[in-house]
């Protein structure tokens, strides 16, 4: 008896594997087969020249990837790219950023998603975790460009109540829609903009709804040091004293935290994960960088993200792997750490569990949702190949991906985006800019004061 077709067979090409121990390596000469937008097998190109298939693409040559994951970002921010450079962090936020953000619309928040996610395609991001304001518009961007999400409301308690509840409505609103592709979570901004009471209360709708908590929390050194000399505790122990430590959170970017903070984040290990963003941290001359061996020794996933564009300028989560595997070298005085099959490791199964999808995306293998980048490292600047893993690390670039696959459908081939118009957004974001740019109504959405 035939078969019936498989939806999709990409070959032949090496594939990115994990073993049973999750090391990383590589299968040469292989295929990958997808039937209903998951991966059915990778089996042999021999084998996979014999199966029908609907859709077949020719991957000699390259190296397919898990897509990338973004695991922390305000992608409606690239609309902001550029705005406010070489500044200190408050003075980035209260003088610039926030003033701006007062005049956002929900029109501006959806052409700035539509731009990000038409960058992210771009450079093999099949997934991104969004924390900003309208989510509703960014929810319909995902669903019209294929692109896979988890997305959360952000709230202040500046807001008073009203904000929590749109949170905890939007994240039930839009959980598993875009047939299954946009996941949600509670999205309070951070410990010092929003107070205990709120963040006691997001926990107790977390635990009663089974919804994650994605926030930012020790951002940085001086946020903690700030919080110990106001409150006496830091806002990992703020975290634990409110019990967000008691759901399942994503940080973002933990640049601030502590020794004393470790013992707390091990008792909630397997339910916590960290987000760091480096180049940001660089670019904001921050003393210190995500703690990722501290972390990873306490079981604690660290995924790879960009910030929003407009302090990181970029949301190439390839780079963030490169910048994470150096610095880390860097800080810990080893250049045994971070290897380049970690760093892959980070890039793809951690990112994944970071965003609470370590079951379904994160590795090409049966079971698995096909969300899938072809990689093409015949450039100049990635040959000869002596070590695969370190070439993709230290020598590619998001622009030597090829095509980018999500739940087995085709958004880019062969570098060609194929569900968004890159040039309708970018006029008609222009000719939003200068009333989104005003400043000169002075007000600000919220006060930066650590």
């Amino acid at each position: 008896m035939t078969p019936s077709p498989a939806g999709l067979i990409i070959s032949p090409c090496t594939v990115l594997t994990h073993d049973d121990q999750e090391r990383v390596g590589f299968t040469q000469d292989a295929a990958i087969v997808v039937r209903d937008g998951v991966v059915e097998s990778v089996t042999s190109s021999a084998r996979a020249a014999e199966l029908p298939a609907v859709e077949r693409i020719d991957a000699r040559g390259q190296i397919a990837l898990p897509g990338l994951v973004n695991c922390h970002t305000h992608a409606p921010m690239v609309a902001l790219r550029g705005i406010a450079e070489d500044l200190p962090t408050e003075e980035w936020f209260n003088d610039v950023v926030w003033p701006i953000e007062f005049n956002l619309t929900e029109k501006d928040v959806e052409l700035g998603a539509r731009l990000a996610c038409a960058e992210m395609i771009r450079g093999g991001v099949t997934c991104f975790a969004d924390h900003y304001f309208s989510m509703d518009a960014v929810a319909a961007v995902v669903e019209e460009c294929g692109i896979r999400a988890h997305l959360g409301q952000a709230y202040f308690s500046s807001q008073g109540p009203q904000g929590r509840e749109d949170s905890l409505e939007f994240a039930l609103r839009q959980r598993g829609a875009a047939g299954g592709r946009i996941t949600t979570a509670l999205a309070p901004h951070a410990p010092y903009t929003v107070d205990d009471t709120d963040l006691a209360a997001t926990a107790a709708l977390a635990r009663e709804h089974g919804l994650p908590v994605h926030l930012h929390a020790s951002e940085n050194r001086d946020q903690a040091e700030a919080s110990l000399a106001r409150h006496g505790v830091t806002p990992i122990e703020v975290l634990r004293r409110t019990g967000i430590l008691d759901t399942d959170v994503l940080i973002a970017h933990g640049t601030g935290i502590l020794d004393r903070d470790l013992p707390l984040l091990a008792s909630a290990a397997g339910r916590t994960a960290v987000a760091s963003a480096p180049r940001g941290y660089l670019k904001f001359a921050w003393p210190t960088t995500t703690p990722v061996r501290a972390l990873r020794e306490l079981g604690i996933p660290v995924g790879l993200a960009t910030d929003g564009a407009a302090s990181n300028n970029s949301l190439d989560v390839w780079e963030s792997m490169a910048l994470t595997a150096l610095i880390q070298k860097s800080t810990t005085g080893d250049p045994r750490w971070l290897t380049s099959r970690q760093a892959l490791h980070h890039a793809s199964l951690q990112s994944a569990r970071a965003v609470g999808l370590g079951d379904a995306v994160g590795s090409i293998a049966p079971g698995r949702r096909a969300d899938i980048i072809l990689v093409d490292l015949t450039g100049p600047h990635t040959q000869p190949v002596h070590d695969l893993a370190a070439t993709l690390v230290h020598s590619a670039r998001s622009s030597d991906v090829r095509t980018t696959i999500v739940d087995g459908r085709v958004l880019m081939r062969d570098r060609e985006l194929l569900t968004i118009d890159v040039s309708a957004v970018v006029r008609e974001l222009g000719e939003r800019m200068p009333a989104l740019l005003d400043r000169g109504h002075g007000r600000r959405i919220q006060d930066y004061d650590i």
